[in-house]
This record gives C-alpha cells, structure tokens and sequence, in this order.
C-alpha cells in the first residue's frame, strides 16, 4: 500500500508540472500574439474573437447578472435618499400646513367680525386672546387689551358670532373676560319673538339655563336669545342663541359664540346715559324758561300760537 501511494504520487507530480507548463506558454503565446502589430495577425485575432467569443455567452451571464446587481443596488440607494428627503418635505408640509390652517381661522374670525352688524352708535375695539383659563369650576379669558385701550369694566364683549361675556377686571394692557358660561354670570335676555324677559345664568356648562321666565309656555326649543339691555349693563339686541331643551327638561340657552375657537374678542363701549334729574327739561330748554317751571311757562306760547 506505500509503494502503491508513492508509485501515484510520482506520477502525478510531473503531469502537474507539464500542465503547468503548458498553461504557461499558452499565455504568454497569447499575449505576445495580442501584442504584435500585423495586419495578418489583426486578421487571425479578428477571426478567433469571431469564432470563440459568440460562445461564451454562457460565462458572460454571471457577469452581466453581477453588473444588474449593483446597478440595481445603486438605484435602490438613490432611490432611498430621495425618500428621505421627500419625508423631510413632506414633514415641513405639514408644518406649513398647520401654519395656513391657523391663519385660515385667524381670517375667518376676523371677517366674522367685520360682518357683525351692531348699533351704529356703538363703537368697539378688538383684542387679541391671550390665554384662556377654563375650569370646571371658572370660565374666562385673558385679553391683550386694559385701561391704555380705554377698556371699562363691565362692557360686553362678542365674537364674530354672538355675545361672549363681559369684562371682569381691568389692568395696565390686558384685562379679564368673565364669559356667559362662567356660575357667576348673570345678564338679562330676551327670547324672541315671543319677548319674554329672563335671566341667561351660567352654570358652568356650553349651555347655561333660563331663569326667572314669566310664561315659560310660550318659548319653544329654537327661538331666539337676544340681550335685552335692562340695567343698562349690556346693549340690547346683541344675539346670545338659542332656547334648547336640556337633557334635564330646563330651558337652556345654545350659544352662538364659538367658545372652541376664541381668537379675537370686539369689546363694546357702552357709554353711560345722562341721568333725569329734571324731567320739565325734556319740554322746554331751561334758558328759555319765562318762569320757575319750564312746563308752565312753555303753555302761553303755545296758546298764543293757536290764537294767532
């Protein structure tokens, strides 16, 4: 058995060697061949690259496959960071997205605003919401408007839509919004077109109950709410909302106020009325009074008049 073994490997060693060998001199026979500039040579090369390179397709597959591979890899990268950046897009859309919607509501309210038809003696300012501090147990707002803007406290105060409360505390440059929801709000209204006065009293919910109704038989679930203007508190006629039947069988008021999207509030001057301490005033002016009483003294014209 070691004879045998040594008998093969000596064999096979100088088969080796010779095919080496060969190999060898087969390329270099064939570089120095690709190397000499003749136009036979030209020739007979042209002719074996004829002959032997249309059958090798077959090993040109793994070749053209590899090159697919990466050319596809490469796309595939490229295509990577083009979405990568389209998401970075995509998320400052959005950003500007939110930015447009929020001025769309800013417009909005303003117009609304600018569309509210009020009495043309009233004059108004218009502030800013800075902060609202709703609770379960207070509801108002924060204006960016007091006494530097000529802000009083106890004006209404209406959104685009319909009254919003009145002013409750006046600083420097801000003052406070107590709004018709909040328990301790209480305004005198009127239900159209029935004309039932009563008292719009929060409690703390979007619907604050009707009190003190003379003839609660002749309101119905969608009439009118408007302020009445008794007390002098309010101006009359601005809208409230409208009459709905509680889950609790009370007549409750749907406020017209967008009280989820109070942006700008229009607060309204509501200038004092001169009080009536001479009522003989309103007949005849004093300076022209002949006499103590002005009423007395204005009936002999009038008789002279109709004598005449």
């Amino acid at each position: 058995m070691a004879k045998d073994r040594g008998n093969s490997e000596d064999y096979v060693r100088p088969i080796r060697r010779i095919l080496i060998g060969g190999l060898v001199l087969c390329l270099l026979a064939l570089f120095l061949l690709w190397r000499v500039d003749s136009p036979r040579v030209e020739r007979f090369r042209a002719q074996v690259v004829d002959r032997i390179v249309p059958s090798f397709d077959w090993a040109l597959v793994p070749v053209s496959k590899v090159a697919g591979m990466i050319e596809d890899f490469q796309s595939y990268s490229r295509i990577y960071e083009q979405n990568q950046e389209l998401k970075r897009e995509l998320q400052q859309m959005k950003a500007w997205k939110e930015a447009a919607l929020q001025l769309e509501q800013q417009n909005a309210k303003l117009l609304d605003l600018n569309n509210v038809r009020l009495d043309p003696k009233l004059t108004f300012v218009t502030g800013l919401v800075l902060a609202d501090s709703g609770s379960p147990f207070r509801q108002s707002v924060l204006l960016n408007i007091g006494e530097q803007g000529g802000i009083v406290d106890g004006w209404a105060a209406t959104d685009g839509l319909g009254l919003v409360g009145r002013i409750s505390g006046v600083g420097r440059t801000t003052s406070r919004v107590i709004l018709l929801s909040d328990s301790s709000s209480r305004i005198p209204v009127t239900i159209q077109p029935s004309g039932q006065r009563a008292i719009l009293a929060g409690d703390n919910s979007k619907q604050p109950p009707v009190e003190f109704l003379e003839s609660p038989e002749l309101v119905r679930p969608g009439d009118r709410v408007v302020s009445s203007g008794d007390g002098g508190v309010f101006p009359a006629g601005i809208l409230v909302g409208q009459v709905a039947q509680g889950a609790d069988g009370r007549l409750r008021v749907r406020l017209s106020a967008d009280y989820e999207r109070l942006d700008f509030l229009r607060v309204l001057r509501t200038m004092p009325k001169e009080p009536l301490t001479e009522p003989g005033g309103l007949v005849l002016p004093r300076g022209d009074a002949a006499g103590p009483d002005g009423a007395a003294a204005a009936l002999p014209v009038a008789d002279e008049a109709a004598d005449g």
